[in-house]
């Protein structure tokens, strides 16, 4: 089916719902869930944000600067995942009990501003990896309309840059306590190094990037055709100074690349 006809069928569902809240993030899905539903619901779309450590300030700060922009009404829950012992020790399944946990509090403030459906922006390639968090929203009755549309990541894109959304190009993001090994307790000191260390690199100039934590060794990956300029000399000593001043002991650079789901590679069973 052409990107264009499931467009026009996520626009059926979502008129079905009467109104919506979206859980929003403001990466490429999220935010093209919630252009649409503000399109066909008008005041009857908000979206619904979690503030947590988890997240990154700059993320947070984009998604209220595009609900402003676009008069979207925008619920701000602050949740912390790190009151949670099954979240802190970050086991394989962690992501299940953090949505149970963020999405539970979303639905509680959506349905106290009247609004008993909320949607997701998971796509068809999300069904691809170990994301036990779908589960979750599953069970948490959370609808997943970009999935049922049978919208994939780059149709989502395509339909996003026809619609002029300033998120078309942007790379995918995940939130900061994936880049922690699973087994290794999270922290708000962890999770602030990821931020930073992040935020470096791209002040760099490399994009599409994820710095993975295990223990004291921080493994850098970038697209492979990155791989060479943040070998280059001058810029791997610059890498190895900020890291360390950040409390890495070991800097290391993964010469696979950058892929999606690399800290689940050592899970032996996956649902």
């Amino acid at each position: 089916m052409d990107h264009r006809n499931k467009l026009a069928q996520l626009k059926e569902s979502i008129a079905s719902y009467g109104s919506l809240a979206v859980a929003f993030s403001g990466g490429v899905d999220s935010t093209f869930l919630l252009a649409v539903a503000h399109e066909v619901l008008g005041d009857k779309a908000v979206a619904v944000t979690c503030r947590n450590a988890f997240v990154p300030a700059w993320e947070f700060t984009e998604a209220a600067d595009f609900c402003r922009d676009r008069g979207v009404r925008h619920i701000v829950v602050d949740i912390d995942p790190l009151a949670d012992d099954r979240c802190v020790t970050n086991p394989p399944d962690r992501c299940y009990w953090c949505k149970r946990l963020i999405f539970g509090a979303l639905i509680e403030a959506s349905r106290a501003q009247g609004i008993t459906h909320i949607a997701d922006g998971s796509n068809t390639d999300d069904l691809g990896d170990y994301r036990p968090g779908l589960l979750a929203l599953d069970e948490l009755n959370v609808l997943s309309p970009l999935r049922a549309a049978g919208l994939s990541k780059g149709e989502i894109r395509a339909l996003s840059q026809e619609m002029g959304l300033p998120t078309w190009s942007k790379p995918s993001y995940a939130c900061l306590a994936s880049r922690i090994a699973y087994g290794e307790e999270i922290t708000v000191e962890k999770l602030r190094m990821v931020e930073q260390a992040e935020d470096f690199l791209t002040g760099l100039g490399f994009t599409g990037l994820r710095v993975r934590v295990h223990g004291p060794l921080a493994r850098i990956e970038v697209p492979q055709d990155q791989i060479a300029g943040i070998a280059a000399d001058a810029v791997r000593a610059d890498i190895v100074h900020r890291f360390k001043d950040l409390g890495f002991l070991y800097v290391t650079l993964d010469l696979a690349g950058y892929r999606t789901g690399s800290m689940n590679a050592g899970l032996t069973r996956q649902p």
